[in-house]
């Protein structure tokens, strides 16, 4: 005998709903907030500034050329420059009228962040003398890599 397609997932279609929505009040909504704080994407900015800065010395130290230096740091600039205008355009004022313009906004400044970082990767070979491809993607791989460091290392939710 085969179940209908709502009793196999576990979901009965028949019985009421048992779980009732509960507003919460405003001091239960602050304690919300503070146990689990969202993760500023600013901090997430600066962390790609260290990473890109330390990925330029490193290639600089190791290359003995100021040139694959500056490749590096172009990389992590390519990075670093659209995550910064994407940050500004999620923290303003408008993107937090309401969800829908939240939504939108978010898809926005996505779009943006995209086309000015494949607009600096086009143009570096006219800006960066002696441009070492292989320098630039390092610093780019590198900055890009700080989006995961910083979800690892977030503050963890406090328990109510």
């Amino acid at each position: 005998m085969a179940l209908d397609p709502a009793r196999r997932n576990g979901f009965d279609t028949d019985e009421p709903e048992e779980q009732e929505f509960k507003r919460l009040t405003a001091e239960q909504a602050q304690a919300l907030r503070e146990s689990d704080p969202a993760l500023s994407p600013w901090w997430v900015v600066g962390l790609q500034c260290l990473a890109g800065l330390a990925v330029a010395l490193l290639a600089w130290g190791v290359s003995g050329s100021a040139a694959v230096g500056w490749s590096a740091a172009y990389g992590a600039l390519a990075v670093i420059i659209p995550a910064a205008l994407f940050a500004r355009g999620l923290t303003s004022q408008f993107s937090s009228i309401n969800a829908a313009t939240a939504g939108f906004g978010f898809f926005v400044w996505e779009a943006i962040k995209l086309a000015v970082s494949i607009a600096m990767i086009a143009i570096a070979p006219k800006l960066i003398a002696d441009l070492s491809w292989l320098a630039l993607l390092a610093g780019l791989f590198v900055t890009l890599k700080m989006y995961w460091l910083a979800l690892l290392k977030r503050p963890k939710p406090k328990q109510i």
